[in-house]
Parts: structure tokens; sequence; C-alpha cells
């Protein structure tokens, strides 16, 4: 029994509108999850094995939600804009580094015994200007304070690792990395491959939000799609004793008629056996619990 988490960043519900991808294309994965339409209107689904709700990513702080902070508040259970009284991001602050240090969800399944592992890999040039500028994102921040490596070129070819955008074409073509070009639906198969030998594995995927900065149609779906097929392989091959989490740190692609993010909930999807324990989450302060909770 796993809890699979992904992270997705950068996805609220919106309105159903030209300006939302989720309105102007079908992604499968969103709508079997949500039982219907991605957006605002999508009826919340709370089933024995199945949840979905939007969840508030404002945390009582004016201003539009920022990832340092939103992330901080994800991983850590903490209310990190509140803390430092303001949203904060992409890194996060120095304020709040310290929960990402020492309470993070990997440093809590460690303690309760269980074996965490952080799917993302990084290619030569993140090493560098990292260790250069000490500037860590709040995962690879979280996974390096819990004593967990962080994954390289060598993971992605030993195939227990994936790329930031899951099909691994831009280390090969934009890196010159010499790596397999591979399927949505294989980089699902790795995922639940890997997801045998531990208890909870957290997978990162950014592109949305980048996405939703460029303000480009093209763009959204060029990331939109890979993902789609990527979760709905996990959706439909995932063992009934795993739990499927996944959510967002705050809205930004689901409206391309402004560059910034938006203050719209996100959403939360759950599914297996243990999907009841997440009804009582609200916002995303209480996922590590939720998690917690199943571990």
């Amino acid at each position: 029994m796993a809890v699979i988490f992904i992270f997705i960043d950068g996805v609220g519900l919106g309105q159903s509108a030209p300006e939302n991808p989720f309105s102007q294309n079908r992604y499968s994965s969103f709508e079997v999850l949500t039982d219907g339409f991605f957006n605002q209107e999508a009826k919340a689904i709370a089933n024995s094995d199945q949840l979905f709700k939007p969840i508030d990513a404002n945390l009582g702080v004016e201003g539009l939600p920022q990832s340092g902070t939103g992330q901080t508040a994800l991983f850590t259970g903490r209310n990190a804009s509140k803390e430092i009284g303001k949203h904060f991001g992409p890194f996060p602050h120095s304020g709040i580094k310290p929960f990402l240090k020492k309470e993070s969800i990997f440093h809590a399944a460690q303690e309760a015994g269980k074996r965490p592992y952080f799917m993302n890999a990084y290619p030569p040039v993140f090493f560098n200007h990292a260790k250069k500028r000490n500037r860590w994102s709040c995962t690879t921040l979280m996974t390096k304070s819990a004593s967990m490596k962080l994954n390289s070129t060598e993971d992605v070819l030993d195939e227990t690792a994936l790329t930031a955008e899951i099909v691994q074409n831009a280390w090969r073509e934009k890196l010159g990395i010499d790596i397999p070009k591979i399927t949505p639906t294989d980089a699902g198969l790795r995922l639940l491959d890997v997801a045998e030998d531990y208890d909870l594995l957290l997978y990162e995927y950014y592109l949305t939000d980048k996405a939703g900065h460029s303000q480009k149609k093209d763009q959204a779906e060029r990331v939109l799609k890979p993902l789609d097929e990527f979760l709905m392989h996990i959706i439909k091959h995932k063992k009934s004793s795993d739990t499927l989490v996944i959510t967002s740190d705050h809205g930004n692609l689901e409206d391309l008629s402004t560059k910034t993010h938006t203050r719209n909930k996100v959403p939360l999807f759950v599914l297996g056996e243990s999907a009841q324990k997440f009804q009582q989450v609200e916002s995303l302060t209480d996922v590590k619990d939720g998690i917690m909770g199943v571990l």
C-alpha cells in the first residue's frame, strides 16, 4: 500500500470560458476525477474510494498566492503565508525554510517508520546552479533536508526517476543528454513500478505553471496532453490499495487572460480505499494530515 502524491503546479478551478484551456479541450483524466467538466461548476465527490473537492489556496492572506508559501503549506501543513504575512515565491522565503527542513511530509513519513521517495530527476546544470547560489525549490529543499537523494541522469537511465516534462524530450533536445524518449504511458508505468518499493512517492509537474504565465493556448495544450495520458495510466492501473492524491499550490493555467496567478480554489483529487481520510481537508494546510492519516 502506497500513497502516490502528484503535485501539479499552478492549476486552479476556473470559469467555463474561452480563456480556460480545460474548457477548450477535453482531458480525460481530469474529467474522470471530477466525474464531469473540470471547472468551478464541477460538483464535489465524496465516495468511499473517490474524493474531489475544491480547497483554499489563499490561506487567509490578501494578494495572489505564490509557489514558495503555497508549496510549503502543502508539504508541511504550516500556513507559511500567515507566518511571514504575505504570499512569497517562487522559492521559499527564509522565514519558512525551517518548516521544510524539519516538518515536511517526508520527515513525518520517516518518523512514522515509512519510506518516502521523490520521483523527479534533475540535470547537471540544475545541480551546478543550485549549489552555486544555494537556492533550492520547496521540493528539493525538503528532500535534501530529509537526507534523501535528489535523482540525476543515472536514475533516469535506471528507470527509477522521471524528468520534469514526463517524456524526457527537453534533456535530450535542449541539454544534449543522451536519454531515451518515452511516452507518457511509459512514464506512468515507471512511476507505478517504483511505487512498489515505497510508502510515499511524490512527483512534481511544474510546466503547467510556466504555461499559465505564457498565456499561450498552444503551450497549455502542449503540457496538458502528456500530463493527461500520464495520469490516465496511473488512474487505470494503480493498485486498489494505493491512494492517489493530486492537488496544486495555486491557480494560474485555468485563466490565460492574465499572466499572474489567481485566487481560485485548487482541486484536490483522491482515489483509493482511503479516500475518506481527506474529507476534512479544506485548504492546502490540511493535505499533509490526510496523507499521514493514510500512512
